[in-house]
């Protein structure tokens, strides 16, 4: 009887749990899929703040293990990894090392990042800095457990941002995507406890976009967009299946693709949005161009996939929220624009959510007729680029310089 009543626990207080967890780039799924245990049950009016910690500028995005949110950050001419106590905001570790690092002049107003988001897999931390430098970490103590140095690869002359690919897990096997316009690119697979290679893949230099992972035909894939085309790479020994050109004249391919379970959508600021379809013939991977729509134009801002729609940010009217049939490219709806130059964009059961550049949180019901805004806040007061995450009645929202926690009053 007791061990029924202690499963019955385990049952009941599991759900909250995963909840909590927001492990890497765009969520568990590396799609911006939230569970629903994870969406606060009721949008109230307004949110209140509940703490706010100055971290640091950067893009990259806080991920969150067990009561504790990670977050990788730059003090110039340093880079800070810190660990925080989600409930009260207060720093359990910080540790930093340097990075110097020099932009882009055409890169002015942006700041140094980092951009990569860190990954959190059991009791290992992995962060990935502007400047190539991976390290990994204690998530407990915050102790450097390995480092590896890819500075002498990273060269900005062309490339605006600097590293920007954030780390993946892939049966067990941890997968970093490095280099630049001038040296070349690589994708790596290391052993996640001591940093060294388990393959290398080299290519083109690499894009801004994060490799993700896919299985087809019993056949687990990573697929990393590089400055100039698309690969799908064998996740066990790195070989090149296929690969399919995709360029941009500012080697601008930020777009982390989308995998709907047939086709993988990829976008582009001048080259507009294609569908791919991937499939195996006589022992070849074919890969296939089933629709392009080029007044569909996707920057710095990846969709999310439900209801056979992609949800997403146009850059162009200034801006503007889209959903594309997935299955032919046509164009559903589409607001008006002026919606901004950039936004996060997160998949609810219900709701589609959308973080601006200016602070706008908005929650938009999922429908396949038109865009239908639920909520709207204003959760910040300054430029917000980093993905959100949703954690039950909490939000998490990273700003310019700042991490904070709202709530919703609701779970």
């Amino acid at each position: 009887m007791k061990t029924v009543l202690y499963i019955v626990f385990l049952l009941l207080f599991a759900q909250p749990t995963i909840a909590q967890e927001w492990n890497q780039w765009r969520g568990p799924s590396r799609n911006g899929a939230v569970a629903a245990a994870s969406e606060p049950q009721v949008w109230p009016e307004k949110l209140n703040q509940t703490w706010r910690v100055e971290i640091g500028e950067g893009y990259s995005s806080p991920v969150v293990d067990k009561g504790r949110i990670y977050v990788s950050s730059r003090r110039d001419p340093d880079e800070v990894v810190t660990a925080i106590n989600l409930v009260d905001g207060k720093v359990i570790w910080k540790q930093q090392y340097p990075a110097s690092f020099q932009k882009n002049q055409y890169a002015s107003e942006m700041a140094k990042g980092p951009h990569a988001t860190p990954l959190v897999d059991g009791n290992r931390l992995f962060t990935l800095g502007v400047t190539g430098v991976l390290a990994a970490w204690d998530s407990a103590t915050g102790r450097e457990l390995w480092k590896r140095d890819f500075s002498k690869t990273i060269d900005t002359s062309k490339l605006f941002c600097g590293t920007a690919a954030s780390p993946l897990m892939v049966a067990g096997r941890l997968i970093v995507q490095v280099g630049s316009d001038i040296h070349g690119g690589q994708v790596l697979s290391l052993d996640p406890a001591t940093g060294k290679s388990n393959w290398e893949w080299s290519g083109p230099g690499p894009g801004y976009a994060s490799p993700s992972v896919i299985e087809i035909a019993g056949s687990k894939q990573i697929i990393a967009v590089t400055q100039e085309s698309i690969v799908g790479l064998d996740a066990k020994g790195g070989k090149e299946l296929w690969s399919v050109p995709f360029p941009d004249e500012w080697h601008e391919n930020i777009m982390t693709p989308i995998w709907t379970g047939s086709k993988f959508i990829i976008s582009g600021p001048r080259q507009g949005t294609h569908a791919f379809t991937i499939k195996l013939a006589s022992g070849k991977w074919e890969v296939t161009e089933s629709w392009k729509n080029s007044d569909v134009a996707m920057y710095m801002s990846s969709p999310v996939y439900a209801d056979g729609l992609i949800y997403a940010h146009n850059s162009k009217r200034k801006g503007q929220f889209v959903a594309v049939d997935a299955e032919s490219g046509v164009l559903k709806w589409a607001t008006e624009g002026r919606e901004g130059e950039h936004a996060s964009l997160l998949l609810t059961p219900q709701h589609v959510i959308y973080l601006t550049n200016s602070a706008d949180l908005i929650v938009a019901k999922r429908e396949q007729a038109k865009f239908t805004v639920e909520r709207k806040y204003q959760v910040a007061n300054s430029a917000t680029f980093a993905t959100p995450v949703l954690l039950g009645s909490n939000i998490l929202i990273r700003d310019a310089s700042s991490l904070a926690l709202l709530t919703s009053g609701a779970n």
